[in-house]
């Protein structure tokens, strides 16, 4: 199985949100209409702004996403939705899905 980052956009409030998984078009719409009260909840409707493949272990998109949230940095995740950027670092193992691969 494939694992996946993500990167949502709510434009009504201006938040970003970072999740993994390896459906990202099932994961989207449940951020969109599931009834529980989560953060992503608050924000609807979320946008897909970027989706970068991870490889075939779950753990290795775990410890990313918790990385990419312990910046705590805005100016990152706008980079990383940025398609000419180029992750490097501890994100190097990143690899952009294009834009309409995944579907939600």
């Amino acid at each position: 199985m494939t694992y996946y980052i993500y990167i949502l956009y709510s434009a009504c409030f201006d938040k970003f949100y970072i999740g993994q998984s390896s459906d990202v078009a099932k994961r989207l719409h449940l951020h969109n209409t599931d009834d529980k009260n989560t953060f992503t909840s608050k924000y609807r409707p979320w946008e897909l702004k970027a989706v970068f493949k991870v490889g075939e272990n779950r753990g290795d998109a775990l410890k990313i996403e918790r990385f990419i949230k312990r910046q705590k940095s805005k100016s990152l995740l706008i980079q990383l939705i940025d398609p000419n950027f180029e992750p490097d670092g501890r994100l190097a193992q990143l690899v952009r899905v294009p834009r309409g691969t995944i579907r939600g």
